[in-house]
């Protein structure tokens, strides 16, 4: 209609071509194509050929079943992208994300979602490898009816995580842990970026600034080592994390569901051997300046430095008590008696204890309070 009432105000001469072009907002030179085409073939020829044409690209309709079928019966509730990753690697699939979430969201079988939430100012990443690292837990229904912590240590320069374990309660052998596994394979790091949990740091009032004075073990045993500690004051300020996290809860229950893993000595098997290392060929990203900030652990046993340490003054007996627990330190050819003495007693994060005088380990227990030599001559 709006190309009638121009083309008839141009014949009868009440409008240039420009000004008729300029009614139907296009330029002189499609004006005069529209002409060439309505004189030939009338209305008709104005009408856009590709919407009755059908694309060379479009799928056919067995293959858009077949991926709505896969979705239903083996990955049901799985996100989108979750579902593309292993589409994939696992079914050899050939589309684009963008197509796949458009088929799901068309069948019904994925809502669809708004943005939402202000505007922030995103935080650069650290520029190398090992300049901060993020060590964070996480509670959550991994395996149906059981809740366990998932511990994870991850790098901010490339999100590559380089620790991942499931325990029964985070806290300070766990957070141990994750830092023996990456200086043992990798360094030490300049800093480790953490949220003010009790075993990381003491808040002397709650929901207040952390006591950076009064170092919990863990805070010890980092200053130890020469690693800074940041702590964060909000989850929107460990946001790296929190979204990994959110990623892990949306994809680790269904991948241990799917290979009917229960336990967690498996699904530390599945983390360490599977997950993780696909994790990050998807999720990693490469660090702004080439190099690493790890610096190599040359200065022997880390077991004796991430681990509780405890002062205690010997009994007359040469016993020291450690939460209701009696170590006898057995004679050696050092002193004659260690009465009044204050040794150091390091609770290691299997449980096994050990004392120490100076540098010098006097012995070694496990976490009954058993001497480990008694027990290796009643085991002989």
């Amino acid at each position: 209609m709006r190309f009638k009432e121009a083309y008839f105000g141009w014949t009868e001469k009440r409008f240039t071509q420009e000004e008729a072009a300029r009614l139907l907002g296009i330029c002189e030179r499609t004006f005069r194509r529209y002409l060439i085409k309505y004189e030939e073939e009338g209305m008709e020829g104005l009408t856009d050929k590709r919407l009755s044409q059908i694309s060379h690209r479009r799928a056919a309709v067995d293959e858009v079943i077949e991926i709505t079928y896969l979705y239903k019966n083996r990955y049901s509730n799985w996100n989108v992208k979750h579902f593309y990753s292993f589409y994939k690697k696992q079914h050899d699939g050939k589309r684009s994300y963008t197509w796949v979430k458009t088929i799901l969201q068309n069948a019904g079988l994925v809502a669809k979602s708004s943005k939402k939430g202000t505007h922030r100012k995103k935080r650069e990443r650290a520029a190398l490898e090992g300049m901060m690292l993020h060590q964070d837990g996480s509670d959550h229904e991994w395996v149906a009816g059981t809740r366990w912590d998932l511990i994870s240590t991850m790098d901010d320069a490339t999100s590559k995580h380089y620790s991942m374990f499931f325990v029964e309660e985070e806290g300070t052998a766990s957070s141990f842990q994750g830092m023996k596994e990456v200086i043992e394979k990798h360094g030490l790091c300049c800093s480790v970026y953490t949220d003010r949990g009790s075993h990381y740091w003491t808040t002397p009032e709650a929901g207040g600034a952390v006591d950076k004075q009064n170092l919990t073990q863990f805070g010890r045993a980092m200053h130890h080592l020469g690693i800074e500690m940041i702590p964060a004051y909000s989850p929107e300020a460990r946001g790296r994390s929190e979204r990994a996290f959110r990623t892990h809860q949306e994809r680790l229950p269904k991948e241990l569901a799917m290979h009917g893993i229960t336990t967690m000595v498996e699904a530390n098997e599945y983390l360490k051997n599977i997950y993780m290392p696909a994790f990050n060929a998807e999720f990693a990203v490469p660090a702004a300046s080439e190099g690493s900030a790890f610096v190599s652990w040359l200065n022997g046993n880390i077991d004796d430095i991430l681990c509780e340490q405890h002062e205690r003054i010997v009994r007359k007996d040469n016993c020291v008590s450690f939460e209701g627990l009696l170590l006898q330190i057995p004679k050696d050819h050092y002193r004659c008696h260690y009465n009044k003495v204050k040794v150091r007693i390091h609770r290691y994060v299997d449980g096994q204890l050990a004392i120490f005088h100076g540098p010098r380990k006097l012995a070694e227990y496990d976490s009954k309070g058993q001497l480990k030599d008694l027990i290796n001559k009643e085991a002989a």
